[in-house]
């Protein structure tokens, strides 16, 4: 179980099998760092990573621990590039930056699985591909147009028919689509773990219960303030994505936080197993509020879609859950589903993640709209770049100024409404 967290969204199959659990003590007195990084998930444990590796000091706070966010908690799919394809990308950000944007995103994938393979994380890694699946004849164009896009810029993507998507996917519901050979898999929780722990080795001085309740210019830099403690450095990350609360509250107005849920069935037979995703694949489809599911690397079926703030609807949607499974696979009907949870992900208007530029010397990296494990971990190692002391003009992603999102006062019902008029558009293949 997810400790401090909602009952109807903290029985966690990460939690349940993680490697090890890992105390983090809380930050108590006065310390100083070169850089203070605030969260503790992909973004910030990548940053703290990077910046030690170049020899800097680092004092990494979480408010829960490691992992405890939308960084331990999502399906484990190591997706590829950003919302747009390359030409889109180049349109909206020019050839310098757009250029730049597509390299860091199109090999993000590659940076995980070389921080796993250099500091031996064992998270169940693997690469079989990513899945896109089409479930109307426009979004095949779709994503048969992306597949194009992509050949101009490296490739990595294969376009796919209905036959061979149903080989792969084992289901007969989609008309097509493409495979990613970039994409992966991996144990979210796990993969966090590891990185927390390679931070350590390199240096990193890693505290957990700590969160931040203030940030105040000193001398020279900021001083960070927790409950107990605080740490002064001359520059501050802040990788708090979709919790990112009281703290700066323009940056957590900045993105639409957005509970994304999850199911997760007892371990196949060795029969079931071989009907589903037959050659290890993740998959998500083209659906405006989307599916993506896969089988872990103990053949548990997992998967996952959009929940709500309301705890009862996001329970219905666990049950929704389950019963989508066994109308795209039939064979699991009846099967024993163990667990249900689920976590925020952090969806910003323009469907791009940000680095925001908060004040001179903290610098912010949020909104992965759910393709957090490459992009944010990509992320971090540009913030790091950032507080090693490269100018902001010099990194693989720009900085844009912060800005609130309009009536997020209102978000929650916001939020409903719109997942009920997407429900309803995807119900009419529109």
């Amino acid at each position: 179980m997810i400790r401090n967290e909602r009952a109807v969204i903290a029985d966690s199959l990460w939690s349940a099998t993680a490697n090890r659990d890992v105390s983090f003590p809380a930050l108590v007195g006065a310390h100083n760092a070169d850089v203070a990084v605030i969260g503790a998930g992909f973004t910030g444990l990548s940053a703290a990573l990077h910046l030690a590796e170049t020899g800097a000091s680092v004092v990494l706070i979480d408010a829960q621990h490691p992992g405890w966010g939308a960084s331990g908690r999502n399906g484990g799919q190591i997706n590829v590039g950003l919302k747009d394809g390359p030409q889109d990308i180049l349109a909206k950000f020019g050839g310098d930056w757009g250029e730049k944007m597509i390299r860091m995103a199109g090999q993000a994938a590659d940076l995980v699985f070389d921080l796993i393979a250099r500091h031996g994380i064992e998270c169940a890694a693997t690469r079989p591909g990513w899945l896109r699946a089409a479930h109307t004849p426009k979004t095949l164009r779709q994503l048969h147009g992306l597949a194009d896009q992509w050949d101009a810029h490296g490739g990595g993507m294969t376009k796919l028919d209905h036959n061979a998507m149903h080989r792969l996917s084992g289901t007969d519901a989609y008309l097509g689509g493409v495979i990613d050979h970039r994409g992966g898999v991996l144990h979210p929780l796990n993969y966090a773990l590891g990185l927390a722990a390679a931070c350590s080795r390199a240096g990193v001085a890693i505290f957990g219960d700590s969160p931040a309740t203030g940030i105040a210019p000193i001398a020279g830099g900021y001083e960070v303030t927790t409950p107990s403690g605080h740490v002064q450095a001359a520059k501050v990350i802040l990788a708090t994505n979709a919790y990112s609360g009281d703290l700066t509250p323009a940056l957590a107005q900045s993105v639409l936080p957005v509970r994304s849920v999850q199911v997760a069935t007892a371990p196949l037979s060795d029969n079931l197993r071989r009907s589903i995703l037959p050659e290890g694949n993740a998959l998500s489809d083209a659906r405006r509020l989307l599916l993506y599911f896969r089988l872990d690397a103990d053949g548990r079926f997992l998967m996952g879609g959009r929940g709500t703030y309301n705890d009862r609807s996001t329970a219905r949607q666990i049950a929704w859950l389950r019963k989508i499974s066994v109308d795209l696979f039939p064979q699991l009907d009846g099967v024993d589903w163990q667990h249900g949870w689920g976590g925020f992900v952090a969806l910003t208007r323009d469907h791009y993640p940000h680095l925001h530029e908060v004040k001179p010397g903290i610098l912010a990296g949020l909104g992965y709209n759910g393709r957090g494990v490459a992009i944010a971990t990509a992320m971090g190692r540009e913030l790091a770049h950032w507080a090693a002391g490269a100018d902001p003009a010099h990194l693989n992603y720009p900085t844009s100024p912060i800005t609130p999102l309009p009536f997020s006062f209102a978000r929650e019902t916001l939020v409903e409404a719109e997942i009920l008029r997407l429900r309803l558009l995807d119900k009419l293949g529109l």
